[in-house]
């Protein structure tokens, strides 16, 4: 059985004709007729309705005139553009009465408010932005964040420039290593914006002024809480600024010092998660590398300290006394 052709569709529902039916369309217009095998590479056409049979020759067809072709696929969307015009006053009448109530009081303001979904998290990000008058600021966890997410961030950040805000984000150490952060940070030259970078971060964390923050309510960051209490802003506030004296501005060489075994700051921290009990992949998310290169640390670690296997492992870090030397 022969499949139905379909018509060619625009993401938003507007027909859209082929190159070759375009050309042939083109030929038809100025010929007067075209023949059927010729327009067999281009069936838009006909689903275009864009030629119909020549009535004297039944292997011809004849062009329909643009003016009549463009009229039948303007008619269609004129009528959703008036169903959703119609709609649109519908949904204005049905709220009406609870704008009417809402209106006799003030605004209720929550002090935490679960937000579903990336939509309505996006659409609060955006609002507390839109509000801020002073300061910005971001923990950025998990290592370096693909480019189109860097993308997002520099068009989100440019209203905060333009309007003199200041930015202060922390993100891992592992940044270090991603070309796009430091084209981001390039695009982002003579803005009030100070990047500081970590071995280990607490999960996502965005202050807006002291007014109001936002918090991952889940690992898979499709549930977020937006928090305005003063107290749990102002105590998110001073762990943020913890965290800020202890991290290295991201220009500034991290003041990274190996052991005589030869074992580096980073070895150290995933030392002290292994000792806490933590598995591979919980460490490289903590650190924000993938798990292959935290094994690899892991190796190197072991090699150092002579260990034959991951049990003997952690009884040689506790002894050989290279945690300590992080106090």
């Amino acid at each position: 059985m022969p499949t139905k052709r379909t018509k060619p569709t625009h993401p938003h529902g507007v027909t859209e004709l082929c190159p070759e039916g375009s050309r042939l369309y083109a030929t038809a217009l100025s010929s007067g007729r075209i023949s059927r095998a010729e327009v067999e590479p281009a069936p838009c056409l006909l689903e275009f309705a864009l030629l119909h049979p020549d009535p004297d020759d039944a292997d011809w067809l004849r062009p329909v005139p643009p003016s009549i072709a463009l009229a039948q696929q303007i008619q269609p969307l004129e009528r959703e553009i008036q169903d959703r015009r119609r709609l649109t006053l519908d949904l204005a009448d049905a709220f009406q009465p609870f704008l009417a109530l809402s209106a006799q009081k003030p605004a209720t303001t929550h002090a935490i408010t679960v937000l579903e979904g990336n939509a309505r998290i996006h659409t609060a990000l955006d609002v507390a932005v839109a509000e801020a008058r002073t300061e910005v600021l971001t923990v950025q966890p998990g290592g370096s964040r693909p480019e189109h997410i860097l993308s997002q961030a520099l068009e989100r950040s440019k209203p905060l420039i333009e309007r003199g805000l200041s930015m202060r984000t922390l993100y891992q150490h592992t940044v270090r290593h991603s070309q796009s952060t430091f084209a981001y940070v390039d695009q982002m030259a003579g803005a009030k914006i100070e990047i500081r970078t970590l071995e280990q971060l607490i999960e996502r964390l965005i202050i807006c002024d002291d007014t109001v923050a936002f918090i991952p309510a889940q690992d898979d960051n499709q549930v977020a809480l937006e928090l305005r209490h003063p107290g749990l802003v102002q105590y998110l506030i001073k762990v943020f600024e913890h965290l800020w004296q202890r991290a290295t501005p991201l220009m500034d060489e991290v003041p990274y010092e190996s052991t005589p075994e030869g074992i580096t700051g980073v070895q150290r921290s995933i030392a002290k998660l292994l000792i806490e009990g933590h598995v591979d992949e919980a460490i490289a998310r903590r650190l924000g590398m993938n798990v292959r290169t935290c094994r690899a640390h892991i190796a190197k670690l072991a090699a150092a300290l002579g260990s034959g296997s991951r049990a003997q492992l952690g009884y040689l870090i506790a002894q050989s006394g290279i945690l300590e030397r992080d106090h």
